[in-house]
């Protein structure tokens, strides 16, 4: 692929990240009153913007598998998972930890959260990467709820390796297409996984639901939200990966269409659950994993099936722009919702949930926050993030431990 890189997703990355945003803030407008067609369907549609975590998720998925299907597929050895973990560890952990400790002191210092031993446990759970697994941690901090699916994500990059595992193990048995049905097998194990916490691991009544809070929201949200309803998500992409490598560097118009079809099934899935949005935005479905699955997640899945191989499609998707918030996305994903509340602290009081009506002022209000995230996002990415990633990258270099298989889209 041009610059190593696969056609659409940076695009997806893009999108996603900018969905998120645009939800927080489309949350803040007054539901009960009559904006006009234009600001009307604004509301409408980024009240849906829950679901770009979901392809988030799908995203990394398709992205980290890659280069396991290359070496299996080529008969190679599975690849390293000393630099598997360093790359992982490197991209994520030095921005998300920044982002956990500034908002926990000033949760502490400005928004008036008590430090006791649930906040301080919430903090490490969060600081370990393991608040994935009970409604009490769900949430590791109080002001920056996006932080919640940091460990999600990071417990989807533990268990990608051990559905290879047993793929690389078949050898020959698990090369070309059948490799690709038997992760069918995996994405099963995934949703006996989600089953079983969903069965057995019933949550009390007690203080539950959004008006007590973030833990309270966590025991609405859970057992339905857990790791192994979103290491499905993952996993599908991870599919996703494995049909377009096959694909290999082919180009044709059919890609095209391919990809313009499977984004139809994703926005149809997110349309689906509209009506129920001002409710519940996480459009649950199957098995009440949240995100309209599995519909929105074959649809993005698919598309990143195809469009990589696509003629014109990805290179008109993965335009300056779309790389430019792709690459400082994770910056702009763990601080814009710390930037909203301290708005509403400093500047606006009513810019809270459902309150504000003047869209003068909203809007405003908007393009100050959005401004303000960037340049944060900005400086995560130049002075935290990438210096991190080419520390890791020069450790692998000096330790020769860089594998061939692991690939620029996966790091």
């Amino acid at each position: 692929m041009t610059d190593n890189r696969l056609l659409g997703a940076d695009f997806l990355r893009a999108a996603a990240c900018l969905t998120v945003l645009f939800h927080h803030l489309a949350q803040r407008m007054n539901f009960d009153r009559d904006y006009g067609p234009v600001l009307n369907v604004f509301r409408t549609f980024f009240h849906t913007g829950t679901y770009g975590v979901a392809m988030f998720f799908v995203l990394s998925g398709f992205l980290l598998a890659r280069p396991f299907w290359q070496a299996l597929d080529k008969g190679e050895p599975m690849p390293s998972l000393g630099t598997y973990v360093s790359r992982r560890a490197a991209r994520i952990l030095p921005g998300y930890w920044l982002a956990l400790v500034v908002s926990f002191v000033l949760s502490i210092l400005i928004f008036g959260a008590t430090l006791d031993g649930e906040l301080i446990l919430r903090f490490v759970a969060g600081a370990v990467v393991m608040a994935d697994w009970h409604w009490l941690t769900f949430f590791p901090v109080e002001v920056n709820g996006p932080l919640w699916s940091i460990s999600f994500e990071v417990t989807s990059y533990a268990l990608l390796p051990l559905g290879f595992f047993g793929l690389f193990a078949l050898g020959k048995l698990s090369r070309g297409w059948s490799g690709r049905v038997l992760w069918l097998v995996v994405i099963g194990l995934a949703l006996l996984g989600h089953w079983l916490y969903l069965t057995q691991f019933p949550i009390d009544s007690a203080r539950r639901g959004w008006d007590h809070g973030l833990v309270g929201g966590a025991k609405y949200w859970m057992p339905r939200y857990n790791p192994f309803a979103l290491f499905s998500m993952f996993a599908m992409g991870a599919l996703a990966a494995g049909l377009q490598f096959k694909a290999g560097g082919r180009r044709h118009w059919i890609f095209d269409l391919l990809a313009i079809a499977a984004g139809a099934v994703a926005v149809w899935a997110v349309l689906r659950h509209l009506g129920n949005m001002r409710v519940d935005a996480s459009g649950f479905g199957w098995l009440e994993i949240p995100y309209g699955f599995p519909w929105f997640q074959l649809g993005i899945a698919g598309f990143l099936a195809a469009c990589p191989s696509s003629v014109l499609l990805g290179k008109l998707l993965d335009n300056p722009a779309s790389r430019y918030i792709a690459t400082i996305s994770f910056g702009l994903y763990i601080w814009h919702y710390l930037v909203i509340e301290l708005v509403r602290v400093y500047w606006v009081p009513d810019f809270t949930y459902g309150k504000i009506g003047d869209m003068t002022l909203f809007v405003t209000v908007c393009a100050v926050i959005t401004a303000i995230s960037v340049v944060l996002a900005q400086l995560s990415w130049n002075f935290v993030e990438k210096p991190a990633i080419d520390w890791a990258r020069r450790r692998e270099k000096k330790r020769g431990s860089v594998s061939p298989t692991l690939s620029p889209a996966a790091g």
